[in-house]
């Protein structure tokens, strides 16, 4: 039997995103120019984002979709079940649209409760994604704190 996880993405946790994480992830949409960017979100289990994975987007049309690569994504959960960083979520770019999830991010998301950062342009907006929601009845806007790098 699996060990439990103790989650760092739950809804009580507050989110601390610093500033410098925050430009990394705009700097990652930048260069993903056209197609989508994305990654994972890790950090303790304070809720504290410190530093984020991108991933090559396997998605079979990259400019209209986002998939994490499977081995990255089983790594980061390997870790984090002995004890190392945790997963605070997953980010990826609209590069067309707002930083607002999508039907399909809806349709395609585990309902997990984990953070989706989605990034358009210079809007940055946190998301948790869970069985019910705002947005799609999915997705729940968050807000975040600034914090020290």
């Amino acid at each position: 039997m699996a060990a439990s996880v103790s989650r760092a993405d739950s809804p009580a946790s507050p989110i601390v995103l610093p500033e410098t994480v925050r430009d990394t992830l705009f700097a990652e949409a930048e260069k993903a120019d056209a197609e989508e960017c994305c990654g994972l979100l890790l950090g303790h289990s304070n809720g504290r984002i410190d530093e984020i994975i991108a991933s090559t987007n396997m998605a079979s049309n990259p400019a209209q979709r986002f998939e994490i690569a499977p081995e990255l994504l089983i790594a980061a959960e390997k870790e984090m079940r002995r004890g190392g960083r945790y997963i605070i979520g997953y980010y990826h770019s609209h590069p067309t649209g707002e930083a607002i999830p999508s039907a399909t991010d809806a349709r395609l998301s585990a309902g997990d409760g984990r953070v989706w950062a989605i990034i358009a342009g210079r809007d940055l907006r946190l998301w948790r994604n869970g069985k019910d929601g705002d947005v799609h009845d999915r997705f729940t806007e968050i807000h975040y704190r600034s914090g020290k790098s």
